[in-house]
């Protein structure tokens, strides 16, 4: 579709009529409305772990659980504002320390966590309370009661990953806190409804064929298994020591985090635009809707990398492609 370009004064006078009766006309900004490919506003852009991790110790040291609710560090993607981390998704480093708690409350947002370092944290959904350990996807579905608690030593540090750009557009989301810290739990024996380990991911990972494998996450087995949530999925990949992946574009975006290995993306816009972001463990970036990528993984080891996804929100409203 090429913009409409006003070709004479009747024209003009026209147009500079229709605000007065609040209407605009539609065909002098059909290509910005509907444009030839996606176009999303976030950028690509990278978080270095060795960086943001004293920040998380520094705001342990300065604010308290009860003064932060979450102490959260969020990814903001530098073309936007908070809470875009990219578009659809909104990524944080959030950080509790022993004999913390992070109080119960429940909101309509859906959130995963995956734990990026620590030992004998838990979060407890539901009435279930879930340990922590490092690789594992935690899900806290929309509007249960949450809290997280850390009966180990030593800072427990994860990678949060909601839908909370989402309600931007759609101004219902909303938080109630409970009335005491913590929302009565037991520890479960089968938590599989909100805990994925990652030997789970990492083995069907390595069943696969290839130098390259993806593990989509989801709950439940066969027939009725299904995504992570409605809006917000996630995904694990393997990449061998010195190989790299196939390209990959989807419409769907991403918050990668390096789980284990060294390595590089080469991103290839929308625009044809290029950009190159390097990682090793700890390390986040985020790829935009319609990006093309591939994954290189550096001589020595095998890289694994997890993503957080809005393919299922894709998935649900018909508008998930890919090449």
């Amino acid at each position: 579709m090429s913009p409409h370009k006003v070709e004479n004064k009747e024209q003009a006078k026209y147009l500079a009529s229709l605000p007065a009766s609040n209407v605009g006309a539609l065909w002098t900004v059909m290509e910005a409305m509907v444009p030839p490919r996606p176009a999303p506003k976030a950028e690509v852009a990278s978080w270095k772990y060795k960086e943001l991790r004293p920040l998380l110790e520094e705001a342990g040291r300065l604010v308290n659980a009860e003064e932060a609710e979450r102490r959260v560090l969020m990814l903001v993607n530098p073309a936007m504002t908070a809470p875009y981390t990219t578009d659809t998704l909104y990524g944080g480093l959030q950080l509790i320390l022993p004999g913390e708690t992070a109080i119960a409350h429940r909101h309509t947002a859906f959130a995963l966590r995956f734990i990026i370092e620590g030992e004998r944290g838990f979060t407890a959904v539901g009435g279930k309370k879930v340990t922590m350990r490092r690789g594992d996807v935690i899900t806290t579905p929309s509007w249960q009661w949450h809290d997280h608690g850390h009966e180990g030593e030593g800072p427990m540090i994860w990678l949060d990953g909601l839908d909370l750009p989402l309600y931007q557009a759609f101004p219902t989301n909303f938080a109630e806190i409970y009335k005491e810290p913590r929302y009565p739990s037991e520890p479960s024996e089968d938590d599989s409804d909100l805990r994925i380990g990652w030997e789970t991911a990492q083995a069907d990972l390595d069943a696969q064929p290839g130098v390259h494998a993806i593990y989509h996450y989801g709950i439940g087995e066969g027939d009725s298994r299904r995504p992570l949530s409605k809006t917000v999925g996630g995904q694990a990949e393997r990449v061998d020591a010195g190989a790299k992946s196939s390209p990959m574009r989807e419409t769907c975006s991403f918050i990668y985090h390096c789980y284990q290995g060294k390595g590089k993306t080469t991103l290839r816009l929308a625009s044809g635009e290029e950009k190159v972001v390097e990682w090793s463990r700890g390390d986040s970036f985020a790829v935009p809707a319609w990006t093309q990528r591939v994954h290189v993984a550096e001589e020595g080891e095998t890289a694994y990398l997890f993503a957080v996804n809005d393919k299922p929100l894709l998935t649900q409203l018909g508008m998930y492609r890919k090449e």
